[in-house]
């Protein structure tokens, strides 16, 4: 099934220009997806497509950034991707850390703060520091919050949430939507309004499933590497077209 949304065609300068006023989201949540395809469609390692990823990560938090959205949380790397052939899982880690160590300079010069959501003690240590050492020094910064979902895995994050709780000595009747939302890995983050997904795959793949329940979602073709700006831009102007619900009746009919 081919997805078109006509934003796509619009130049950067237009869509930019046609942001002006409408309303953005405030937490955008992206599933960063089509490395692997990206590089074999090329001929070339999938750690090459990897490597080009990184550039569309630096290109969506400075734009994000600069739209002023305040929260923005990538899917890095799931629990599931541990399963991947070892010496990939290793150039991985080793790009996580090269970037996180490439990065802080424009991190703490543009007001980012960084944090993480994920099982992140399975990490190797050398990437476990330097994601330690970078959410430390931006701990102040308050222009924008981008969490990496690392070593992540949706329902494990409900679980761990489930334990969390019963450790504490709650009782039955003490558990409901609000505690077990106090007990997420990043309880202080909005839901996400908007979550973006790469490649045309049409899953959420475990990511954020409590946090996900009235998010809206929106999908293009555009595998990761290749993901610009204007293709930011199109997913946000497709979202200040929706009337957002939650659940209820909307005022002009069913």
């Amino acid at each position: 099934m081919e997805i078109r949304n006509p934003w796509e065609d619009l130049g950067e300068d237009e869509l930019k220009e046609r942001l002006a006023g409408v309303t953005l989201p405030v937490h955008v949540a992206v599933i960063m997806d089509g490395n692997g395809r990206w590089a074999h469609n090329r001929g070339w390692a999938r750690i090459r497509g990897h490597q080009a990823g990184v550039k569309a990560v630096r290109a969506t938090v400075t734009t994000c950034r600069d739209l002023g959205i305040p929260y923005l949380t990538l899917y890095a790397f799931s629990s599931e991707n541990w399963q991947r052939p070892s010496a990939e899982v290793g150039a991985l880690m080793t790009l996580l850390a090269n970037y996180l160590v490439g990065e802080r300079e424009e991190l703490l010069a543009r007001g980012i703060r960084l944090e993480t959501i994920g099982r992140t003690d399975a990490l190797p240590g050398h990437a476990r520091r330097e994601l330690e050492k970078t959410m430390a020094l931006t701990q102040g910064m308050d222009k924008l919050t981008l969490t990496l979902a690392l070593s992540y895995g949706g329902r494990a994050e409900i679980v761990d949430a489930v334990r969390s709780l019963l450790a504490s000595g709650v009782t039955p009747d003490e558990v409901d939507e609000d505690a077990i939302a106090s007990r997420l890995y990043a309880p202080h983050h909005p839901d996400p309004d908007l979550l973006i997904r790469t490649s045309g795959e049409m899953r959420v793949s475990n990511f954020m499933l409590w946090q996900l329940a009235y998010t809206e979602i929106y999908v293009t073709e555009v595998l990761w590497p290749d993901f610009q700006p204007r293709h930011l831009y199109a997913a946000l102007l497709d979202y200040a077209g929706r009337e957002r619900r939650f659940g209820k009746v909307s005022p002009g009919g069913p």
